[in-house]
């Protein structure tokens, strides 16, 4: 058993266990409060380039599976864990947490007071740590930081993937997609096409769709500016669906501006307020930005969803456009499946286009 250390760049220093790869780690030191769900956040896309601290203590009590990952690779820089369960115990358990960090090549730090973490990040906000063996392997070096496209590019598909079904054709364009957003869709009989960030409008036109999803992924999304007339023209022209970092870009697409939380939604149990309906909707929630509500384009958008904690936007809807976008993740894994909702209305309205093409706004 091996120390380890999670050092802050606000000074403190956090003492555990080392537990998966050997490799010193760096990244923006975040926290989530789910209960459950483990697995699918540390195959999480959106992770890329942060360091997870799990909340809930007890963590792999049930093992890893073969069918929960939300995507092929590990994409987070490291884990912290209170206490690690490495002697799981479910009938479908495959693999411990151990297990997974050492095959994806992700360090972490079990044993840590994550209580006293999780306060620490609320104090600063937006931290910055590295994770080391010794004081020796802290470098300047170590605490560089890719630009969010390079976390794109990461965990975005290389190539169009495909998978054919009966039901309306919904071009998936990847910044980190779940897979569960995938499922979601196939459950409902829809055929997809997986196609990477930085598609030209051009090649999407190509393909016919008839509704265009912008997905989940990591960073900060105005360090995707260069995209912005691209997916305008693509939301101006389909059916569109936009979910977390791409409700952001959609957002930022239309002339609105986004901003960073002190530390983010992260968690199982965000509350969100309809406003056409009054329902209140548990909803699962992954992201570090927000967009203005003081920004949106009144006379554009109606805001469709706020958060009842702290007001912040969780949704849109355009005026005249068939396009909507949520701040929270509607497929809800981990998390409640109060908001599946939106996929139906999406798919809905992708049914009654089919492909055609809406006049610019």
């Amino acid at each position: 058993m091996t120390e380890g250390y999670l050092q802050l760049e606000t000074g403190e220093t956090f003492t555990g266990t080392w537990i998966g790869s050997e490799a010193a780690t760096s990244g923006e030191v975040v926290f989530n409060t789910s209960m459950t769900g483990y697995q699918e956040m540390m195959t999480d896309p959106s992770y890329a380039g942060q360091i997870l601290t799990f909340c809930y203590p007890l963590i792999g009590n049930y093992g890893l599976n073969q069918a929960d990952n939300e995507s092929i690779k590990t994409s987070l820089s490291g884990v912290i864990i209170s206490d690690v369960c490495d002697v799981p115990s479910h009938y479908s358990a495959t693999k411990s947490v151990s297990d997974q960090l050492k095959e994806a090549g992700v360090p972490g730090l079990t044993g840590v007071d994550t209580r006293a973490l999780v306060k620490t990040i609320r104090k600063h906000h937006t931290v910055k740590g590295v994770l080391v063996k010794s004081s020796s392997q802290v470098t300047d070096e170590l605490w560089q930081q890719p630009s969010t496209e390079q976390l794109v590019q990461r965990v975005s598909t290389q190539k169009v993937q495909t998978f054919s079904a009966d039901g309306a054709h919904i071009v998936l364009i990847d910044y980190g997609y779940k897979k569960s957003i995938l499922d979601a869709l196939m459950e409902k009989g829809c055929s997809v096409s997986i196609v990477p960030y930085d598609y030209r409008f051009e090649q999407i036109e190509a393909m016919n769709p008839d509704g265009v999803i912008f997905s989940n992924g990591p960073g900060d999304p105005m360090g995707l500016v260069d995209q912005l007339t691209n997916i305008r023209k693509v939301a101006e022209t389909y059916p569109t669906l936009g979910i977390c970092f791409g409700h952001q870009l959609i957002a930022l697409a239309f002339g609105a501006r986004t901003e960073k939380l002190p530390y983010g939604h992260r968690g199982a149990n965000h509350p969100v307020k309809e406003t056409k309906t009054g329902r209140v909707h548990m909803t699962s929630q992954n992201h570090g930005y927000v967009v203005a509500s003081e920004t949106i384009d009144e006379h554009a958008f109606d805001v469709s969803f706020y958060n009842i904690n702290d007001g912040t936007v969780e949704g849109m809807t355009h005026k005249r456009l068939p396009v909507q976008s949520v701040q929270f993740h509607p497929e809800a894994h981990p998390g409640p499946s109060d908001t599946e909702y939106v996929f139906e209305a999406f798919i809905q309205q992708a049914n009654a286009a089919g492909g055609s093409v809406y006049a610019k706004v």
